[in-house]
């Protein structure tokens, strides 16, 4: 499959595309927003292209262009306000879904969400803004006709990835981002038995290829 990974600069993002690559099972194309990040990517190997989540609709269609799948693990980051959070978090998302429509031939869109995000009453204050706009990134993803899977982790950690999660949970949890992009690969390998699920994730005992 040609995979689209929307936000690969990100921590998660460039995981997951530099473990699509090492596999050499899909294509994966990453796109990212700067001209030294783009080069950066090029000069690893991977295949790359410039794209604003801020820009128009039109141009992610056009960069998306002969794509089977689409991951969504953009985020404007813990260092920006609320205004970057709404513009990237969600209206960024809600492109990019706009984008899937209009090209037709997006066979599954994964969305990188956060845990409780579907659950208003256990937002923490002090990052409302943020869960607002995953809550409704998830519903408008829901709602597009698409084939979706939607991935809630818990808090995310710099520590190593253990191979280990669990889908099963209440509450709050943690989870290392290394586990994170192993079970976003997870999904694309089993995307059949992912189809228009949204799907808890936190560190566990079970391993990510007997999940799903």
């Amino acid at each position: 499959m040609n995979v689209f990974v929307i936000g690969a600069n990100g921590q998660i993002g460039h995981q997951l595309v530099e473990k699509l690559h090492k596999e050499g099972k899909h294509h994966v194309t990453a796109m990212v927003r700067k001209e030294e990040q783009l080069n950066d990517f090029k000069s690893k190997g991977y295949n790359a292209v410039l794209g604003d989540l801020e820009g128009s609709v039109a141009d992610l269609e056009k960069a998306i262009d002969g794509m089977d799948v689409i991951v969504f693990a953009a985020g404007s980051g813990g260092s920006t306000g609320a205004d970057k959070t709404l513009l990237i978090d969600l209206d960024g998302a809600a492109k990019s879904i706009e984008a899937a429509q209009a090209n037709g031939n997006i066979k599954h869109f994964v969305m990188l969400s956060a845990l409780k995000a579907e659950d208003r009453s256990a937002w923490p204050d002090s990052m409302k803004p943020y869960y607002v706009a995953k809550h409704h990134a998830d519903r408008l993803l829901e709602q597009s006709g698409l084939t979706y899977t939607i991935v809630r982790p818990g808090a995310l950690t710099d520590d190593a990835g253990t191979g280990k999660v669990s889908t099963q949970f209440e509450g709050s949890g943690e989870i290392p981002r290394e586990d994170v992009a192993s079970f976003l690969v997870h999904v694309l390998h089993n995307h059949s038995n992912a189809q228009n699920k949204a799907i808890d994730l936190i560190k566990g005992d079970t391993p990510i290829e007997e999940t799903l």
